[in-house]
């Protein structure tokens, strides 16, 4: 039999990763690009992260994410450089408590903290396990994980020069168990369970010796249990607390079934610490900020979504959100429309978002703030580190439905060529800085979270639901985040309480809804400036409020 060529093997991967059959794939990716197949920024990532360890192939995300045929992409690969990959069970560098530079964004982080409280800079992400739970086999998978993990060993403290962290030799994550939530009647378990911890926060993660993350147990009923991930976003990014899941769950099937766990440290984030400085001492980052800075230029800097006197004087990070739902008629819609235009349902809620802010700042150009992990190799795919940055996508509100959809999903991939840079420095070029009052660049943004982790996880006889806390923080005006997908799809507003009320909030989730189906229910063709406005809280009808679903 014939040895198949790297790129047979790279579409064998693409197949059954997006779900086509192999032998019919080589055929559609010769034309399509890797999104109008069905592949978005988290199937692009697993991508990637599989071509780098079993084949030994580097791929650009970039690249995938952008109009060029998945084919021709594929062909673009190039061999993993020699000494790149760490193998498993490989001694991490520079191992010992002695301390280490900051590596980027986490000053920023740490310093927001020092002014906003512990909230602020915390997220919590909860799986809900139904099933008997032994919590031996529970602590046997997280001591595994920390072991493995040197970002969920890693504390901050002083030092003359300023913040520095400290990976500890050794450190047992901790697992708090909490009294059984009391809820009345009717009331939503999950969301007590979470209200309660958003006041014991500080308590159960703001030591300063100790890396700022927890597990807590919460029993809700017989054989129900919420264990939440406590985190700050100066250890850990929205691709880490897929990874912290993801193993954890897969450990405590292991453990449940006596099998053994690999307690083995990983490469960590010195590899993080390694790339941030090559690409400052190579030049790279002057190069591409030089390039991004002239895009930008022709973009707002500014994207008001209140009316004048609305804003503090300084932003001070606190916020709240809205939870809403789409229902499952709008999801199929917006389904239906990803595909007829070749993008991912992301793009589609990313675009009706920018729709939703542009209309309310008069704005037919604006960026809006996305979240990206950036994490270019195999290795980094693999490590617990804060690699996310909040990246400026460039929205331009023209052309027909189809023309302009496909448009922000070319930017966004532009974009994410451009993550490694930051956008504080970028605003600063671009000549806005000094404002306290507003974030720089990113008012408006937007986080695909279930491109990350699925609705549901397996962990051995237990099955998990997962649920997205909120600790009271927010780093932009108004962000959108997609919470989950499927059949019953649920988002959030999150918002600066400084400058919207909770009903306002719900009101712009309202308009953004109706941008919705205003971009999902006509002709590809129909200009976007054509659309039928958003409708008011009268027009709507049926539709729910978003304020109907209560915060969890």
């Amino acid at each position: 039999m014939q040895t198949p060529t790297p790129l047979e093997q790279l579409l064998d991967l693409a197949a059954d990763l997006l779900g086509h059959d192999r032998r019919t794939l080589p055929a559609r990716a010769a034309g399509s690009p890797f999104m109008t197949l069905g592949g978005g920024l988290g199937q692009a990532m697993q991508l990637q992260a599989l071509a780098g360890e079993r084949l030994e192939l580097s791929l650009d995300i970039p690249q995938l994410l952008g109009p060029v045929p998945l084919s021709d992409v594929l062909a673009r690969a190039v061999a993993v450089p020699q000494g790149a990959a760490v193998p498993r069970g490989a001694a991490p560098e520079a191992a010992g408590s002695g301390a280490r530079e900051l590596l980027p964004g986490q000053l920023a982080a740490l310093t927001a903290q020092q002014y906003t409280g512990a909230a602020a800079v915390h997220r919590m992400l909860s799986a809900e396990l139904t099933g008997p739970l032994d919590l031996g086999a529970l602590r046997a998978a997280l001591d595994a994980l920390g072991a493995r993990h040197e970002g969920l060993r890693t504390a901050f403290g002083p030092s003359p020069r300023g913040p520095v962290r400290r990976v500890l030799d050794a450190y047992a994550l901790p697992l708090v168990v909490m009294a059984k939530v009391a809820a009345g009647v009717g009331e939503d378990l999950v969301a007590a369970a979470h209200a309660r911890l958003v006041v014991d926060v500080e308590q159960l993660v703001g030591h300063p010796e100790r890396p700022p993350l927890a597990f807590a147990l919460t029993r809700l009923a017989a054989d129900r249990h919420l264990l939440t991930f406590l985190y700050h976003e100066a250890a850990v990014d929205c691709w880490s607390v897929s990874l912290v899941w993801r193993e954890l769950l897969a450990d405590y099937g292991r453990a449940v079934g006596s099998r053994p766990l690999d307690r083995s440290g990983r490469c960590g984030s010195e590899a993080v610490a390694r790339r941030a400085e090559g690409l400052d001492r190579s030049g790279a980052l002057r190069a591409l900020a030089s390039r991004r800075i002239k895009r930008l230029r022709d973009f707002p800097a500014v994207v008001d979504l209140t009316g004048p006197g609305r804003r503090p004087a300084v932003f001070d990070f606190r916020g709240d959100r809205v939870l809403f739902g789409l229902g499952p008629a709008l999801r199929e819609a917006v389904d239906a429309t990803a595909a007829r235009a070749g993008v991912p349902h992301a793009v589609v809620l990313l675009s009706a978002w920018a729709l939703t802010a542009g209309r309310r700042s008069g704005h037919e150009r604006l960026l809006v703030g996305t979240e990206m992990p950036r994490r270019p190799t195999a290795e980094l795919m693999g490590t617990v580190a804060p690699c996310s940055a909040t990246v400026p996508v460039c929205c331009e509100l023209e052309g027909g439905v189809d023309y302009f959809l496909r448009g922000v999903a070319c930017e966004f991939g532009e974009a994410l060529g451009y993550a490694d840079l930051d956008t504080a420095a970028l605003a600063r070029e671009l000549g806005v800085h000094g404002d306290r009052s507003r974030p720089s660049l990113t008012q408006v943004a937007f986080a695909a979270c279930d491109e990350l982790l699925p609705e549901t996880l397996a962990a051995g006889p237990l099955t998990s639901r997962f649920h997205h806390g909120h600790l009271g923080g927010t780093t932009a005006d108004a962000t959108l985040r997609v919470l989950r997908w499927g059949g019953d799809p649920l988002l959030s507003l999150e918002f600066a309480s400084g400058v919207f009320s909770r009903a306002e909030a719900a009101e712009l989730a309202d308009e953004l809804r109706g941008c919705v189906e205003a971009l999902t229910g006509g002709d590809g063709q129909e200009p976007v400036e054509d659309l039928p406005g958003v409708a008011d809280g009268a027009a709507a009808g049926g539709r729910a409020r978003a304020s109907a679903i209560p915060p969890g």
